[in-house]
């Protein structure tokens, strides 16, 4: 049997875990997933499976018709006897619940969520007209607030880029490990800031998918189409060099394709980069939390002030739209407050 790529591993593994989470939801649930299946992704299925539970387990909990009624059993009817007032004690729940002795909470951006979800999840039965209200439409989105943009600075970026081929600063159980991974280190962090793509697409990438002869790397989209993005010198010294390394590593069975390996001898997961980057970060900087999608963001800030083109981090980026592009050049505007501080003068010299 073929090797199966990294973007077909994760819907396989995403399917086998949706059925298993089919189990903590209403029967009639499932009729909506299969509906929805071409329409979305596999990780969008997962997310809904997730919201879904909490809402129906929210259900059971406050009507006391369902209390003795196996969420397996409710019935579709009960989406049609809820009104939006009901939709919004749920939201109010959301904000903070315990659950099994856990407490869990959710801010704006989760609330929305969960919110999406369960409009999408009314919008399917009732056009498939097998309810006849839908509330969930009445309730109004949580207005989002802006966060500060969090990303590196040029000087920053040098110092990382310096830290993880010299391994300074790291302790001497860090060590032992940098020595064999300071290549592979260094290759994946100079790919996510020289390109801007994201880690899902960082980890998938397939020895295959590298041309040098282009400088172009082939990644996997969110949104499930594949394109091809291109890199600098910086990022091919530092590709070629891992490669030297890579070649010469036996993968584990069903990991032979891929590009970027755990000390396991398989595919690097997203969990694992993160770390990664979470360490060699907090050498730089402890003022700001680095994650890989702040290495995005800060790609997404370097091309704007070279190009002025917008438009042109949209496309490299794999923006659809070009709204969610603007915050990743906040910077620019940070830069030029910065230099307002120094032009009024407290006092005359």
């Amino acid at each position: 049997m073929a090797e199966q790529t990294y973007s077909q591993q994760v819907d396989i593994d995403n399917e086998l875990k949706l059925r298993g989470l089919l189990l903590k939801l209403p029967q009639f649930a499932s009729e909506f997933f299969r509906g929805i299946e071409s329409t979305t992704a596999s990780r969008t299925r997962i997310a809904y499976a997730y919201d879904l539970i909490v809402f129906f387990n929210w259900l059971k909990e406050s009507n006391p018709a369902l209390s003795n009624i196996d969420v397996r059993n409710i019935d579709i009817s009960i989406l049609d006897s809820l009104k939006a007032i009901d939709i919004e004690e749920y939201i109010s729940y959301i904000r903070y619940y315990v659950k099994d002795g856990e407490g869990h909470g959710n801010k704006e951006k989760g609330i929305k969520r969960k919110l999406v979800a369960l409009r999408t999840f009314y919008k399917y039965y009732y056009k498939k007209e097998r309810i006849k209200n839908n509330p969930s439409v009445l309730v109004d989105t949580p207005k989002l607030h802006d966060k500060a943009i969090v990303r590196l600075e040029p000087e920053e970026v040098a110092d990382l880029l310096d830290n993880i081929e010299s391994g300074e600063g790291l302790t001497a159980a860090q060590n032992r490990y940098h020595e064999k991974t300071s290549v592979r280190d260094l290759a994946i962090v100079t790919l996510l800031l020289g390109t801007g793509i994201r880690v899902s697409e960082c980890v998938g990438i397939d020895i295959k998918d590298v041309d040098f002869k282009t400088n172009g790397v082939k990644v996997h989209r969110k949104g499930g189409y594949e394109t091809v993005v291109y890199f600098g010198d910086e990022t091919q010294a530092a590709l070629k060099k891992y490669l030297d390394e890579r070649i010469k590593i036996e993968a584990a069975e069903g990991h032979t394709n891929a590009l970027f390996l755990s000390m396991q001898k398989k595919r690097i997961s997203v969990r694992a980069v993160e770390l990664l980057v979470k360490k060699y970060s907090s050498l730089v900087t402890t003022m700001k939390k680095i994650t890989p999608h702040k290495l995005r963001s800060t790609y997404g800030t370097s091309l704007y002030r070279e190009t002025g083109d917008i438009y042109l981090v949209a496309d490299v980026l794999g923006h659809k739209d070009v709204n969610t592009t603007k915050k990743h050049y906040a910077a620019i505007e940070e830069d030029r407050r910065r230099k307002a501080a120094n032009i009024v003068k407290l006092r005359k010299e």
